[in-house]
């Protein structure tokens, strides 16, 4: 259902890689409630997804762009202000990578050329693409930048690797930069810290399968889908939460708060 929460913003939408993707699912919510966007993301990655047949399905434009990459990011918010015509109003941070968990090394070994690339781009590429938003002053007012995360960056999963490292520094990065954004340009910066969801990048992690079974018995309201997920989005980009900053904000049906549950107990008495 549409209430046209979006009708006239324009944004960026980074990492829509195919339709199980949150940035996918994100970007056809806000199609369907009146925003406009470019879409992005690195030219690898573009060759793997089908982002093309998105653009299509919601009349948007892509521009490729290394999120890692000051030129490329400054090539891209000076055209996507021109492709749609003024300032932006939301920006969506989805990308994340860690070269250790693709390669199959564990925490305790670690590549670190491998693990200052996998920090790059999922971290440091969300200060790099806010500090090119906050000098090109491409932010109206009230605009809203959010970033996705997960509990790895609080809680150990021992699979997750150094891209727990990497989500507690993009969260870090969320509420220092916010607070400038806040101060002098009135944008909210805020991250979501979702369930385990099976897209192509939360399938590469060990043991993904047990887990997010494991999450679904552990929360009141069960796991929060890629859709569920686009819909919180759309909420954070909306007007409704002008006053919502600097929040890490828990997205994965009460996951957060359990220490444990009625059916993973039961699981648990089952084996004995």
């Amino acid at each position: 259902m549409s209430y046209n929460l979006l009708k006239g913003k324009k944004g960026i939408i980074f990492g829509a890689l195919d339709e199980n993707s949150i940035a996918w699912k994100t970007a056809e919510r806000v199609y369907e409630e009146g925003g406009s966007f470019v879409l992005t993301n690195a030219p690898v990655a573009m060759r793997m997804g089908a982002i093309k047949q998105l653009a299509e399905k919601t009349n948007s434009e892509i521009i490729p762009a290394d999120a890692t990459s000051i030129e490329d990011l400054e090539n891209l918010v000076e055209k996507s202000m021109e492709i749609l015509g003024g300032k932006l109003d939301f920006v969506l941070h989805s990308i994340g990578m860690s070269v250790n968990v693709r390669k199959g090394r564990h925490y305790t070994d670690l590549n670190y050329d491998w693990s200052g690339k996998g920090w790059d781009v999922s971290a440091l590429s969300f200060h790099k693409t806010m500090q090119t938003l906050y000098k090109k002053e491409a932010m109206n007012e009230w605009g809203s930048i959010v970033a996705l995360t997960y509990m790895a960056a609080q809680r150990v999963f021992p699979d997750y690797n150094d891209m727990a490292d990497n989500k507690a520094y993009l969260e870090s990065i969320a509420r220092s930069f916010g607070y400038f954004f806040g101060r002098d340009k009135k944008v909210r910066v805020n991250t979501i810290s979702q369930s385990p969801t099976p897209t192509t990048a939360g399938k590469g992690v060990k043991g993904f399968d047990g887990f997010i079974e494991y999450a679904d018995k552990m929360s009141p309201l069960g796991n929060a889908s890629a859709d569920d997920c686009a819909d919180y989005t759309i909420t954070l980009f909306s007007d409704l939460t002008k006053k919502v900053t600097l929040q890490n904000l828990y997205h994965d049906g009460g996951f957060s708060n359990m220490g444990v549950s009625q059916m993973v107990m039961e699981k648990f008495v089952d084996e004995e």
